[in-house]
């Protein structure tokens, strides 16, 4: 059984944020989210790749302190059909995908991108916008500052994409969930 974290008597406890990851980028990403936000973020990277179910989440979180406020996430690239169907039926945890991948969402922070677009491509899109050789599982400097800088306009043009047809991304709602916790946190 799980153990409650318990709220010191006139404090407000933050809920904490579960993040299951399916790779490195996706781990590097919601870790930079969470030394920008400063909120609990619990990063659960690739542990099980795409066998992840809700009883997987709810044996990993057995024991661990958790609170009635927590939020789970699964941050996943939704280029694999089936996997996007398996991680739609996790009704406990809000889906965050981006098609081809997680680069879409960063390409986003430069660009509108509407036509349809494979993870390669959206991979030489940032070198070229970054003037750099971009690493899959390192958020750079420069990839940082356009991250911080530009998340708006990303949120903006995610809204505007079709859900779950190439070119998709809602890692806006994680970003609308966080600015939220954020400003009651003020």
């Amino acid at each position: 059984m799980s153990r409650k974290r318990a709220a010191s008597r006139g404090k407000k406890i933050n809920p904490n944020f579960w993040v299951f990851c399916e790779g490195e980028t996706e781990e590097a990403y919601v870790s930079y989210l969470r030394s920008r936000y400063r909120i609990p973020i619990t990063i659960v990277p690739k542990i099980v790749g795409n066998r992840i179910t809700e009883r997987f989440i709810k044996s990993y979180k057995k024991g661990k302190p958790i609170h009635e406020k927590d939020r789970d996430f699964l941050m996943y690239d939704a280029d694999i059909p089936t996997l996007l169907e398996q991680l739609r039926s996790i009704k406990t945890a809000t889906l965050l995908v981006s098609l081809p991948s997680i680069e879409l969402w960063f390409l986003l922070h430069y660009k509108n991108h509407t036509s349809e677009i494979t993870t390669k491509e959206c991979i030489n899109e940032l070198c070229n916008r970054n003037r750099n050789s971009y690493q899959k599982g390192v958020i750079d400097s420069k990839l940082e500052a356009r991250l911080s800088g530009h998340v708006a306009e990303a949120c903006k043009r995610a809204n505007s994409l079709t859900l779950f047809q190439n070119p998709f991304s809602n890692l806006n709602l994680l970003i609308k969930v966080l600015d939220e916790i954020k400003e009651l946190t003020k």
